[in-house]
């Protein structure tokens, strides 16, 4: 079991890059979360068996068919046995 934390730049707002992402992580079991940043950037963490994680930030690399993925920054840390996968709220959500 894994955990990256990635912080993806570039025009990945309004591309469907959270909704893509959950399905894409639902379809390989992992577990975690993706939400929109204020500064324009998607957060996402990724849990899981090392394979299925790394393809996941793979993925991520190029994200859904509109997005231009300019940077991502990827970010191990200890994993937290999360289950499941969703879309966290930004501020302006609230």
């Amino acid at each position: 079991m894994i955990r990256s934390r990635l912080i993806v730049s570039g025009e990945v707002q309004g591309v469907y890059f959270r909704d893509t992402c959950r399905n894409t992580a639902r379809e390989h079991g992992v577990a975690g979360w993706v939400r929109n940043l204020p500064d324009g950037t998607v957060e996402a963490v990724f849990e899981g068996e090392a394979t299925a994680v790394e393809r996941l930030v793979a993925w991520a690399h190029h994200g859904p068919y509109a997005a231009v993925v300019d940077r991502v920054r990827v970010h191990e840390e200890a994993p937290e046995g999360l289950v499941g996968f969703e879309i966290r709220p930004t501020p302006w959500d609230r």
